[in-house]
């Protein structure tokens, strides 16, 4: 039996994705601001990782600036991995 891990890439609505407390303290303007840029010229390049929230939705695990350049730029859909994280 074969087991295919390899994360499927998706499209999630940026509205049902929720930033941990902690991680929105990392922000930084001017790489959101450099990253928006890139993605007029080439697209989102790197999705970014999310898992199931608690709750309903999506938390993030990584691509914070990622997300925020696409909000920026007025996007409401963004391409990420859902990914089955463990919680500490």
């Amino acid at each position: 039996m074969q087991i295919d891990l390899m994360p499927v890439k998706e499209i999630f609505a940026i509205a049902d994705v929720r930033i941990p407390v902690k991680r929105k303290k990392t922000l930084d303007p001017g790489k959101v601001d450099d990253i928006a840029q890139d993605m007029l010229e080439n697209g989102q390049t790197t999705p970014i990782r999310l898992r199931i929230g608690k709750t309903g939705g999506y938390v993030l695990i990584e691509g914070y600036h990622r997300l925020e350049a696409l909000r920026a730029l007025g996007e409401d859909k963004v391409e990420g991995y859902l990914v089955h994280a463990r919680l500490h």
